[in-house]
């Protein structure tokens, strides 16, 4: 055995030494009602993964598997060691499955939809390179649409993609599209959704049209010369690219156009953070911008007000690029109450900044929740978000918005909740909406995310302990001579009322900190309540250091004791930190 295989068989020994001599006396407890002369065996295992995990299918031969993975610690069954190894183990995670498990038979306007916004930024939004590097980086991560903005280049012969007006750095458009097609089922075999914001003059529109179905050729979804009445399914688009953009129009009222866009626009920071918690403070921008310098072109070129029937803009289009779009997106005129007009013979989508829809929601709430049951409503980051910063999803999700679009180059909490949501169903990267979302009443009611209902399932937690940053971490880094103080925060992000943080005592010099801490969540709207759970190091002097997090659908937390994994700020799973936790609901 070399000294490298012994290191490490030596420490994962005592790893799991430590972690027993340090496991609560619940744990303990229960153990001890389960084994018989301190040994868990088949039959033993079996109940306790019955009365405790409530995994009532399990079998026998299922018990019997768990114990064949620990036989090196104990023969003739699981011991304490084997036990808590067990409970630890990636055979026991919180989720409960890790297969696509909604219906994918409804139509596309009835899921959540992983949505990226600007996929080609590799930092900032103003001077950072565009790269296929990190649209490859968000297909590998399950996203499931991906937005380009489309330029000419400075010979006008050919299409790149950029943040248009600001120093971005370019990327042929052929280079990104090529990404797409070999990464695009990486993680998911379900549709991905290009969604293009153009500035081209017809003949680059056409040109487009080539590249697009050349290199897509056969996955390519075209949806006929008719629009579409409903959504197809994501099962039936599997392994197909999907287009999204509005319709072409005339490329001669660009300076008109321009002209709006240098308007000054006005706005206010959104008030969102109630809904999350206090300590939901967003990254401050990197520049003294406010809404009034908005940065971002979508809130007038992307969806630029359209009239479809208006013939002088349609003697302009390139049809070649037109026969592309299945998804057509479009904001009518009239203002937002003629945005959520519902056409029973077409559907659509239409696009609002995070600004838009909070202004929309405080008057037209209900209707939205009825347009987005059979049209899709896109969210993007409002253009002072120059740090690829995001806002609040739950805004967006609670009134039935499919696509809501964020900056996936940075980090942060929203974030978390973006990647929590869609490690549900397999993270294949389509939810189902909960039904309440999709239904009308015979009185044409709809879900009011305002009204407050009753608590319809309470989640009790309890927190037992945390293991592995001794593994993961370097010694020094929380503190130079002496073990971290860790403590842990445990919440809820959902519905305003759901919406709380909680957090236990901190616990001094411990890699292996043992809380024993249980908290209660009354929920009204579980179906759309994400567990929310951080670990921090208390710092006297400065700011707490971050020692890990996760964010679990509530609708998909299995109950009993459970081995939580925790994520860095990126979301990147740690190789060996968990928490060990139970979940039961009553």
């Amino acid at each position: 055995m070399s000294k490298q295989t012994y290191r490490v068989c030596f420490c994962f020994h005592r790893r799991f030494r430590l972690a027993v001599t340090e496991a609560p006396e619940e744990i303990k407890d229960l153990f001890s009602q389960y084994a018989e002369n301190g040994i868990m065996t088949t039959d033993r295992l079996r109940n306790f993964l019955i009365e405790v995990q409530k995994e009532e299918k399990v079998t026998e031969s299922d018990a019997q598997a768990i114990i064949d993975q620990l036989r090196h610690i104990h023969r003739k069954g699981l011991n304490l060691e084997a036990f808590l190894k067990y409970l630890f183990s990636d055979s026991n995670l919180p989720l409960h499955s890790r297969t696509v498990h909604h219906d994918m038979n409804a139509p596309l306007s009835h899921y959540f939809i992983y949505t990226g916004h600007n996929s080609y930024l590799t930092g900032n939004q103003l001077s950072s390179d565009c790269s296929d590097v990190p649209i490859k980086q968000a297909l590998e991560r399950g996203v499931r649409v991906i937005e380009l903005d489309l330029w000419p280049n400075t010979t006008k012969d050919n299409v790149n993609v950029l943040h248009g007006r600001t120093l971005t750095t370019p990327v042929e458009l052929l280079k990104c599209l090529k990404c797409i097609k070999e990464h695009a089922f990486t993680a998911s075999d379900y549709p991905v959704v290009i969604t293009l914001e153009d500035h081209l003059t017809p003949d680059l529109q056409a040109k487009v049209a080539q590249m697009v179905t050349q290199t897509f050729q056969d996955i390519l979804f075209t949806p006929g010369p008719e629009s579409l009445k409903e959504f197809p399914s994501p099962e039936s688009l599997k392994r197909r690219i999907i287009i999204s953009t509005k319709p072409p129009k005339e490329y001669l009222e660009a300076k008109e156009v321009k002209e709006k866009e240098n308007e000054p626009q006005k706005g206010k920071e959104s008030g969102d953070e109630a809904a999350w918690g206090k300590e939901f403070t967003h990254q401050k921008s990197m520049s003294g911008l406010d809404d009034k310098h908005d940065l971002d072109e979508e809130d007038h070129n992307e969806e630029e007000d359209l009239d479809n029937g208006d013939t002088k803009l349609q003697q302009h289009e390139a049809p070649e690029y037109k026969r592309l779009i299945t998804i057509h997106a479009g904001k009518p005129k009239g203002g937002l109450q003629e945005c959520f007009k519902v056409d029973p013979d077409k559907v659509r989508r239409l696009s609002l900044s995070e600004q838009q829809l909070e202004k929309a929601v405080a008057t037209y709430g209900k209707e939205i929740v009825s347009f987005t049951q059979r049209n899709i409503l896109r969210v993007y980051p409002k253009g002072t978000r120059i740090d690829s910063s995001n806002y609040n999803p739950l805004i967006g999700w609670t009134h039935g918005a499919q696509m809501v679009a964020f900056n996936m180059q940075g980090h942060g909490r929203s974030l978390w909740l973006m990647q929590g949501m869609f490690r549900a169903n397999g993270g294949c990267g389509y939810v189902k909406k909960p039904d309440f979302l999709l239904k009308t009443g015979p009185h044409n009611e709809v879900f009011d995310p305002k009204v407050k209902l009753p608590v319809k399932k309470t989640l009790k937690v309890t927190v037992y302990m945390g293991e592995g940053w001794y593994y993961d971490f370097r010694h020094t880094h929380f503190d130079a001579y002496s073990p971290p103080d860790f403590y842990a925060r445990v919440g809820i992000a959902g519905v305003s009322a759901d919406s709380i943080m909680k957090k236990t005592k901190t616990l001094e010099d411990n890699w292996v900190p043992t809380w024993n801490e249980e908290f209660e969540f009354p929920l009204t709207v579980p179906e759309l309540a994400l567990l929310r759970i951080e670990v921090h190091e208390y710092d006297m002097s400065e700011k707490d250091d971050f020692g890990g997090q996760t964010c679990i659908p509530v609708s998909e937390l299995r109950s009993g004791i459970r081995a939580v994994p925790l994520h860095n700020e990126r979301g990147e799973k740690y190789p060996s930190v968990k928490l060990l936790m139970r979940f039961e609901y009553f």
